[in-house]
């Protein structure tokens, strides 16, 4: 069973396999009622470990409870490399998701990373979500996250620019520290006018990234995942035992 803490919503389970069982139930009946309710499900994905286990249990336990032929799925960030490049989100979702659920290939929409300018790139796949939202912001109906040892989320470092960003919806970023260094990301406006957004943190590793997350006043420059907080939707910390060790101060 979850432990679920005061404050913040954060459910906290005893290992990464009980804890991405209970993200895929919640995902698919997360699914199940929106499209019910609208007709379609959008969602915005990142890579990640702890996504991808996630996404495995949705393919075993889920392939055929859920209406895949009405979801839309778009990508969080993405690191600029060709889209056969072992190190590219779309890559690796495909291969342990979007190739074992029939979600119509044109429902699909991963980030251009062919172009010689990044820039370019950016603009194009924010001009792309224009023609399926209307409206000043994307209203994603979910956007699964998770939190680097250093803070970050999506492809938002810490002191990074594209931080400061309150109109564009992509941006292209260069990290040094990174690989590879330069990448796309939705800006943290975006995840802020975002339905629900789920956290995904395992590993003992993640425990300090976690622990300045939930914190307040959140700390958007030296740890961006604290900024993200939407302003009308969900927000849900699905953390294994190892990740939650101490970050409750204990």
């Amino acid at each position: 069973m979850p432990t679920t803490r005061g404050g913040p919503d954060v459910r906290v389970y005893p290992d990464p396999d009980a804890l991405s069982r209970a993200v895929a139930e919640a995902m698919a009946g997360l699914i199940q009622t929106t499209v019910a309710e609208k007709g379609r499900f959008s969602m915005a994905l990142s890579g990640g470990r702890a996504p991808f286990r996630t996404f495995r249990r949705l393919v075993e336990a889920f392939r055929d409870a859920v209406p895949w032929s009405e979801v839309h799925i778009f990508w969080a960030d993405e690191r600029y490399v060709p889209l056969d490049d072992a190190r590219n989100h779309y890559r690796m979702v495909r291969a342990v998701f979007l190739d074992h659920v029939p979600i119509p290939p044109s429902q699909v929409y991963p980030m251009p990373t062919a172009e010689p300018d990044p820039e370019t790139a950016a603009r194009a796949y924010e001009d792309l979500l224009r023609t399926h939202f209307s409206g000043p912001w994307p209203v994603f109906d979910l956007a699964i996250l998770g939190v680097g040892a250093d803070g970050h989320t999506a492809s938002l470092f810490p002191g990074s620019p594209a931080l400061a960003e309150r109109e564009r919806w992509v941006v292209a970023v260069r990290e040094p520290t990174a690989d590879p260094p330069i990448r796309l990301t939705l800006t943290l406006p975006v995840f802020n006018h975002t339905a629900c957004v789920y956290f995904i943190v395992t590993g003992s590793e993640k425990t300090a990234a976690l622990r300045r997350a939930l914190a307040d006043p959140p700390d958007p420059v030296g740890c961006p995942a604290s900024a993200v907080r939407p302003v009308r939707g969900d927000l849900v910390w699905w953390v294994d035992r190892a990740a939650w060790e101490g970050s409750d101060g204990r």
